[in-house]
């Protein structure tokens, strides 16, 4: 079972646990019913933004979709496990676009968490009219290797190797390598309980 359809089968098992329709948890989180029902049907992956949306319509914290196991103290990831461990790719798109960015979480294990720490592999995009997305919280993002763009709000900023970023995701934004070309960064994403 690949990650993606993991996150779609936790998010049916949790709304089915919760006796909720998906026309519950769509009008809850403002997304649509066919959304929801691709997303859990393993046909359309999301953003993160959606998935926080259907992470508070069920109550529960986005980190829930990628838990593996609930440790209550510290959790250390060692660089040759995170290479080993499953990731995780989102996109603003449907199925075949899933590749754009690969996340691998840096505390999967960590139980009741409100940041989520990601390294991200950003892979090259010819695309150039990307679908921004907004949610709750704040990201921070240092740039590991290659370049970045960021599209936030009506602004575009261009981050070089070394640099980071601070802000509020309530305002839309997108994150993608610059001109085609790959990038590694490190994201910590903070989502209020």
């Amino acid at each position: 079972m690949s990650n993606h359809t993991i996150v779609g089968f936790k998010i049916k098992g949790i709304r089915e646990s919760k006796k909720l329709s998906i026309e519950e948890i769509a009008e809850r989180s403002g997304l649509s019913a066919d959304q929801i029902a691709s997303i859990e049907n393993d046909q359309y992956l999301p953003s993160l933004g959606p998935l926080i949306k259907i992470a508070r319509a069920l109550g529960v914290r986005l980190g829930t979709f990628l838990d593996d196991n609930d440790e209550l103290g510290p959790v250390i990831c060692r660089a040759q496990d995170r290479e080993r461990n499953s990731s995780i790719s989102f996109s603003n798109g449907a199925t075949e676009a899933r590749k754009n960015m690969v996340y691998h979480s840096l505390a999967r294990q960590k139980a009741g968490r409100s940041m989520e720490p990601f390294i991200i592999d950003i892979q090259p995009s010819e695309e150039k009219d990307f679908k921004l997305s907004a949610h709750e919280g704040e990201e921070f993002i240092y740039v590991m290797e290659g370049e970045i763009e960021i599209a936030y709000g009506l602004e575009k900023y261009v981050l070089k190797q070394g640099d980071s970023i601070f802000y509020d995701s309530i305002v839309e934004h997108h994150v993608h390598g610059l001109a085609g070309k790959s990038a590694k960064i490190l994201a910590v994403v903070y989502i209020p309980v």
